[in-house]
């Protein structure tokens, strides 16, 4: 069993981006146009009633909503096109490598590369995010095969909060001694799930792929380590975030592709709900720790929506958190699901101190929260 003079630590980490980028203007232009012919279209069901009208945006009001001012994903091609409203991404064949896959690789190898570790050092992966673009086989098994790596793997949703929740799994399966080194990837590939004509969502997510790898700190040969102090999760069910997204939709004769198939949320319920959800739980697991919520170097939060992250911010430290306390990472990347706070991680942590406190929270669908707090080796 692990040891306190043999903690679990954070060993690596990395980031991978996409290539293509859409910012709110071209977004807009994109959206407005397929609004217009829309309501061109349907004018006369409009007018009687039977059909909503189709609002217009600006990127303006996307920036004051949510503070996003553009997103990274995978394939832009269709994604701006009035005609098709959503990304081209291509199939491949069964023995090719899935999309899901390469883009967790891309994260996985940087991981590998910043903890000086390689496939045979590693005994277990996980895969957690909000979609997986297949049942099975999953695609931890997949990216595990196309590393070279022995042991096992698995696939794991929890939606925005299956990051964290799948960084827990790592930590207890070394504390359990089941595994050695446990390499998690969150490839978040969202963009095949935005419902790109809806002017409240078209917005939101963008695509990235993060990895984070957890092993004893005996076998850590990494410059930059952070051991686990605590994880904790909670769940609570709620209504206010969904997707009817699912196989099920054969056999019931619904559209596959219907608007409730996509993410929606009761956004305002969201807010009120679980923001004073997050911060007492963040306040908790501290408490428990016997450290202070201002003693806590920096907090990597999930990103979703700015006015939520202001929120969380004051209530746990009685201010609004500066930028270096709390970085933001949404406005270029928008929400990435559960990656959010990993690569506010990423990006933000090199400059830490040796015994600096930090936390890592998601949070969403469920609901759902998970964090860690992690301090600098």
């Amino acid at each position: 069993m692990n040891q306190p003079n043999n903690p679990i630590v954070i060993s690596g980490y990395g980031l991978w981006t996409p290539e293509y980028s859409i910012s709110n203007e071209e977004l807009v232009e994109a959206y407005n146009s397929y609004a217009t012919a829309f309501n061109s279209r349907h004018q006369n069901e409009i007018e009687a009633g039977s059909v909503k009208e189709k609002p217009l945006s600006s990127a303006e009001f996307i920036t004051k909503a949510s503070g996003i001012k553009s997103r990274y994903v995978y394939r832009k091609e269709g994604a701006l096109d009035p005609e098709r409203m959503r990304p081209y991404i291509e199939p491949r064949d069964n023995d090719q490598l899935s999309h899901q896959a390469e883009m967790a690789i891309n994260a996985a190898k940087k991981a590998m590369i910043s903890a000086n570790k390689k496939a045979a050092d590693i005994d277990a992966v996980i895969i957690g995010c909000s979609y997986t673009q297949r049942a099975y086989p999953a695609i931890a098994i997949e990216v595990q095969n196309e590393l070279g790596i022995e042991g096992f793997g698995f696939d794991m949703l929890v939606a925005c909060s299956s990051a964290t929740f799948a960084l827990q799994r790592a930590y207890e399966m070394l504390m359990a001694d089941t595994a050695k080194t446990v390499l998690v990837i969150n490839p978040e590939l969202t963009s095949p799930q935005n419902n790109w004509r809806d002017r409240d969502s078209h917005f939101i997510f963008g695509d990235v792929s993060v990895a984070t790898i957890m092993e004893r700190a005996d076998t850590c040969q990494s410059s930059h380590s952070y051991e686990v102090l605590s994880t904790k999760s909670v769940t609570q069910f709620s209504n206010n975030i969904r997707s009817n997204f699912g196989y099920l939709s054969y056999t019931d004769d619904s559209e596959p592709f219907g608007d409730d198939k996509f993410f929606i949320q009761n956004g305002r319920k969201v807010f009120k709900e679980v923001c004073p959800m997050a911060a007492e739980h963040l306040t908790q697991q501290l408490e428990t720790l016997g450290i202070e919520n201002h003693a806590v170097k920096r907090w990597w939060l999930h990103q979703a929506n700015i006015n939520m992250n202001v929120l969380i911010g004051k209530r746990l430290l009685g201010r609004e958190a500066n930028a270096d306390e709390a970085p933001i990472v949404l406005d270029q990347y928008a929400n990435t699901a559960s990656a959010g706070s990993l690569i506010a991680f990423n990006l933000h942590q090199n400059d830490l101190k040796s015994g600096d406190i930090g936390v890592i929270c998601s949070f969403g669908a469920g609901y759902s929260i998970g964090s860690l707090v992690i301090k600098k080796r």
